[in-house]
């Protein structure tokens, strides 16, 4: 059987190549080919476009001046200088947010440790979810400052501070979220299961709030050794990252299941009982059922990253708003705006504006009265001085002295 031959290169074409950046197809000519720039050089903008020419005559544009087959990267570089500027706007923001995070937090443990009144254990599982974001807060500002900015310490690739630091980073990622999932658990117990019963065992929650998280990090660290084992772990272009952010998200899932669950009882009870109890645990759990959301936000966001320069550039502020301003968000709902800490805070001051009042008014009237006596005592030496050489309207000295003493019986 005879096939008719295809003439597939009768027409003159632009062959497939390789620039040394890119790799080029086969093109007709008369047209331009353009393909999104390198995202391994990091002077490109991968969202830009690079070109290449293919003439009329099927052969590859050549530079006037080299002579040579030329690939247009110019458009790779127009932003350049704007990202960069970007990119250190968002290391000082996140700078920032860590900053702010770890002040409010110490305040926050401050109050809760200083003030025995708020002892009690939901307060201890705050104490522990705030130190928690405090050394994640403190290990991401050494990695920002001390290795991400450092390319010297990045080519060396020391395991102790580079990658036992991402690992200490990612473990205690994991315990911010786990220990989230502990407030919600011990809501959960307190006003679903017990009835709001008082006391818990707490061994339970520091299990899972510290130990826990230990698990799904030592996987990421020996998986990432194995299979993406780039310099001090900064690339985020790999998938065993869901080794870490699987779990998050699980634990996000199961707190926000048990947070609607606690409100469904509480409304329930309020409906029927209207107790008070029941309101003062529905602000308790209204606090965790907001920060829920706001904590685990970025994990919904970060798969539908936008390729657009623009709209790329609002989406890195927004994610790192979201992730380095948590301690922050933390400690201003889980304190500073707890209404019982609002309420010891308030108290104390007024007992320190009395005891401060009382003892200016104190004060004052040890000054008014040293200011009476000293002045009934000049007085008294005035006319004394005065008596020995001439009386006083007609008063000899021992009148004025008489006088004086029932001056001062005014005083007593």
């Amino acid at each position: 059987v005879a096939f008719p031959r295809m003439h597939l290169y009768d027409t003159p074409m632009c062959k497939r190549t390789w620039d040394g950046w890119l790799c080029w197809d086969d093109v007709e000519p008369g047209t331009t080919a353009e393909q999104h720039c390198p995202d391994y050089y990091g002077d490109f903008d991968p969202s830009e476009m690079a070109t290449r020419i293919c003439t009329e005559s099927g052969q590859w544009f050549r530079n006037p001046v080299s002579n040579r087959t030329w690939t247009n990267y110019t458009n790779c570089q127009v932003h350049t200088n704007e990202r960069r500027k970007t990119a250190m706007n968002l290391f000082y923001l996140t700078l920032i947010g860590h900053g702010l995070s770890l002040i409010s937090l110490f305040i926050s443990l401050g109050i809760f440790f200083h003030f025995k009144s708020l002892s009690c254990q939901r307060i201890t599982l705050h104490k522990n979810l705030f130190v928690s974001f405090v050394l994640n807060s403190v290990i991401s500002i050494i990695l920002l400052t001390a290795v991400a900015k450092n390319e010297d310490l990045i080519q060396q690739n020391p395991v102790r501070i580079c990658k036992v630091s991402q690992f200490i980073h990612l473990y205690l990622l994991g315990c911010n979220y786990f220990w989230m999932l502990c407030e919600g658990i011990y809501l959960h117990t307190l006003i679903v299961v017990a009835v709001f019963a008082e006391k818990q065992h707490l061994l339970w929650y520091y299990l899972l709030g510290w130990g826990f998280p230990l698990i799904p990090a030592l996987i990421y660290a020996i998986a990432r050794s194995y299979y993406y084992n780039d310099n001090c772990w900064l690339s985020s272009q790999t998938t065993l990252f869901y080794i870490i952010h699987g779990p998050i998200g699980a634990a996000l899932l199961v707190n926000l299941f048990f947070l609607l669950n606690i409100v469904r009882v509480l409304i329930t009870k309020l409906r029927v009982t209207h107790q008070a109890e029941s309101s003062l645990y529905m602000k308790a759990v209204r606090a965790t059922l907001i920060l829920v959301p706001l904590l685990g936000i970025q994990f919904v966001l970060v798969p539908y990253k936008p390729v657009g320069r623009v709209t790329s550039e609002i989406y890195d502020y927004i994610i790192v708003i979201l992730m380095h301003y948590q301690g922050l968000l933390v400690a201003t709902i889980f304190c500073f705006f707890n209404g019982e800490v609002q309420s010891v805070l308030r108290r104390n001051w007024n007992q320190y504006r009395m005891q401060f009042g009382s003892t200016l008014a104190h004060r004052e009237a040890l000054r008014s009265a040293s200011y009476t006596a000293s002045s009934i005592t000049e007085v008294h030496r005035c006319y004394s001085i005065d008596g020995h050489t001439e009386h006083l309207n007609g008063n000899g000295y021992h009148d004025t002295e008489t006088t004086i003493f029932r001056n001062e019986n005014l005083y007593g």
